[in-house]
């Protein structure tokens, strides 16, 4: 029975995520494979790579350099989190991306994006720690309005929450028979239409499809939460999440912020752990 781990976005809410996911990995569990979306992906391939407290080490080291996240990034670029510092300079040079253990890991890595001329998920396996594989992660996490379109492959690609954000579905129809499902939502959260559709339309105009899936993502994502509960239902997947709303912003450049995030994530990981082993059946 192949075991899979499903991680949600949420931006810099994805340190709840990274909490568990620390507490999981120094426990010992371990997944067949694991899909990402935006945040789950940024800090999800650290699964593969086993680095438990990479994600919120090199977080709260950059929260306030403004090559990290700033205006100024923004500006001069056109992304909010600068793509050469952030998915190169970091990994490659500054907090280092173990590519070596990542390659060699049996973990099936997943990331989601949504290409932008059709408004449609897109899943890349992701089995080499390349510059194509930062590029897909970047890609994954690249929200409207804070970041460029990203071409990779003849693709030009978006945020994989706009078409995906909790690819429970994905997985089964991949053959993953009993999945960890991390929200960064609590429970009975339901999203509404965005705010900032009228800047969309006018950002994404070259990109209708685009826009029509924005427009459209709070039906998706509240279909998508049902479903999820409905597999918890039937023992098919393990869901976690935060017992009420994170503190975090999307953007957030406060290191104790960020902190208890992960503190909360790490705190819901432990009391979850033998409930979770239990459902899984084993620690691999």
């Amino acid at each position: 029975m192949k075991k899979g781990l499903v991680l949600e976005g949420g931006a810099m809410r994805g340190l709840f995520t990274a909490g568990v996911m620390d507490v999981l990995m120094e426990n010992g569990v371990g997944f067949d494979g694991v899909v990402g979306v935006s945040a789950g992906a940024c800090f999800g391939c650290n699964y593969k790579s086993n680095q438990p407290g990479r994600s919120i080490r090199y977080n709260t080291r950059f929260a306030r350099d403004k090559r990290y996240c700033s205006v100024r990034s923004f500006i001069r670029t056109g992304d909010l989190y600068n793509a050469e510092f952030c998915y190169h300079t970091i990994p490659k040079e500054l907090d280092v991306f173990d590519e070596e253990t990542f390659n060699n890991s049996p973990m099936e890595f997943y990331v989601v994006c949504t290409d932008a001329e059709t408004g449609k998920a897109v899943y890349r396996r992701c089995s080499r720690a390349d510059d194509s594989f930062l590029e897909w992660v970047r890609a994954s996490a690249s929200m409207p309005l804070a970041a460029r379109v990203v071409d990779i492959d003849g693709r030009k690609l978006l945020d994989g929450g706009i078409a995906d954000s909790i690819p429970l579905r994905f997985m089964e129809s991949t053959g993953y028979e009993r999945n960890v499902v991390i929200l960064t939502q609590p429970r009975g959260y339901r999203k509404k239409q965005t705010k900032s559709l009228r800047l969309i339309k006018t950002a994404m105009r070259k990109y209708p499809a685009i826009i029509n899936a924005v427009a459209e993502r709070h039906k998706m994502y509240n279909s998508e939460l049902k479903y999820v509960v409905a597999a918890e239902n039937e023992g098919r997947a393990f869901v976690i999440a935060p017992d009420e709303k994170l503190p975090a912003n999307h953007v957030e450049h406060d290191p104790e912020v960020m902190r208890e995030v992960y503190r909360l994530g790490r705190k819901a990981g432990t009391e979850k752990l033998d409930e979770l082993i239990a459902f899984l059946g084993k620690i691999e």
